[in-house]
């Protein structure tokens, strides 16, 4: 694992500190990890809800749809 030294101001040191103590995480670092995580998940799904917002479009999505679906695991199950 690699280190990674970060300059905080004394306010957001504190908060590190209380979400640290308050949230149950054993250090900074797996708080500021949590963080980082979650951006990058967040980030991804941005770029899926875009690609889907940019696909051609297709049928409409019914009752009729979801009965298919169950059907086909049906089978396959």
């Amino acid at each position: 694992m690699s280190t990674m030294n970060i300059s905080l101001p004394d306010s957001l040191k504190d908060y590190v500190d209380q979400q640290v103590t308050g949230r149950g995480y054993g250090t900074s670092s797996e708080y500021i990890r949590e963080l980082i995580r979650r951006d990058r998940d967040r980030e991804h799904l941005r770029s899926l809800l875009l690609e889907g917002a940019a696909s051609a479009e297709t049928s409409p999505v019914d009752a009729g749809y979801f009965e298919k679906l169950r059907n086909q695991a049906r089978r396959q199950g």
